[in-house]
């Protein structure tokens, strides 16, 4: 079984779709239809600033996602890579989905010279963090919304 890992295409729109919706729910977060369709356009928007994903797929199957961004920062001159959102099907979790996705990501930043990718998750998403307590440091900051 290989992962294969590769940006997304606008024949991924279904399957990304999916993914996407239950990622969502594992989250507890319903979004509107509009905005599914907002963050579809703008995953194809060129632009700097503009959002981007990967697609990951076993045997041709899409099973699992990525959203990335790029942001300014005070700290450094170059940029700085967000990893918004990575899902894996529950059902390949283990398989090396994930790793492949974040180093997908590792792999777009480092071609546009950018080192630092970083990203948040849940304090309970027990699964998720023994990934990544492996493939990254945890920096100790504690995120606070205003919303």
């Amino acid at each position: 079984m290989t992962v294969t890992v590769r940006p997304l295409e606008q024949s991924d729109h279904a399957e990304w779709h999916r993914l996407w919706t239950a990622y969502l729910k594992f989250y507890n977060t319903v979004l509107p239809e509009e905005t599914y369709e907002l963050t579809w356009k703008r995953l194809f928007t060129p632009g700097e600033y503009e959002p981007r994903g990967f697609i990951a797929l076993i045997d041709g199957k899409p099973v699992g996602l990525t959203h990335y961004m790029y942001h300014r920062s005070c700290w450094a001159e170059a940029n700085n890579c967000y990893l918004q959102d990575l899902f894996a099907d529950p059902e390949i979790r283990g398989k090396g989905v994930g790793t492949a996705l974040i180093d997908a990501v590792r792999q777009a930043a480092k071609a546009v010279g950018v080192v630092n990718v970083y990203w948040m998750t849940h304090e309970t998403n027990a699964t998720a963090r023994k990934l990544y307590d492996r493939v990254a440091r945890r920096t100790g900051f504690i995120e606070y919304d205003l919303m």
